[in-house]
């Protein structure tokens, strides 16, 4: 099928663009999920997600838009210098777009710890049909199916955040949600509306509405 692509499982999966490749820095592939059948590849090696972003460190600056795994969409307000233990490091400030938090995160480390510029507007289509991608399977037991989405979640990849927004939707609507995967769930969503904005060049709002349609 035109546009899709199997992983070892057999599942059908989107072929996504524009997602970061492995670091040879730090020998870093795209994660994958503990249970389900979230493996991106392009057909040749499914480990390698296909046309990676060219882009560098030295290619952010102050005012640009990133995300930053675990919280989301930012913005970089400013680069500053800091001294610790005598030795002078430089820091770029992200003010998170969803919520009051700011972080400092240095620059030698911002790949490392997996900051990246948001997805682009063409990328949203193949985001929306994983969204609806509805014959999910999950592991039965709780703490299993949970610690799962928890990995998804500490990923920062925004497709594995979009599976856990989908996949505590579907089950809110069929057998309900526990009070931890309740929470989740909303963490999951703002983190994935926030980026969605981005992408879109949307408000938050006008972004979740986008959202619950596509969970529909």
């Amino acid at each position: 099928m035109a546009g899709t692509s199997r992983c070892s499982s057999g599942a059908e999966r989107p072929i996504v663009r524009n997602r970061r490749q492995s670091s040879p820095k730090s020998g870093k592939v795209p994660r994958t999920s503990l249970e389900t059948d979230e493996v991106w590849h392009n057909g040749s090696s499914p480990s390698v997600a296909p046309d990676p972003w060219n882009w560098s460190l030295m290619s952010f600056k102050v005012n640009d838009r990133v995300v930053y795994p675990h919280h989301g969409a930012a913005i970089i307000k400013k680069k500053v210098k800091r001294e610790l233990n005598g030795e002078t490091k430089e820091y770029f400030v992200l003010e998170m777009v969803h919520g009051d938090l700011t972080l400092s995160v240095p620059v030698d480390k911002a790949e490392e710890v997996g900051m990246r510029p948001p997805i682009s507007k063409s990328d949203v289509d193949d985001l929306f049909r994983l969204i609806a991608k509805r014959d999910v399977r999950e592991p039965a037991n709780w703490s299993r199916r949970f610690k799962n989405h928890q990995e998804k979640m500490k990923s920062g990849d925004v497709y594995q955040v979009a599976e856990v927004v989908r996949n505590l939707a579907l089950r809110e609507k069929g057998k309900g949600l526990s009070t931890a995967e309740k929470s989740m769930l909303e963490r999951a969503r703002g983190i994935l509306v926030s980026e969605l904005s981005f992408a879109l060049n949307v408000t938050e709002d006008d972004a979740l509405v986008k959202l619950e349609k596509g969970l529909e």
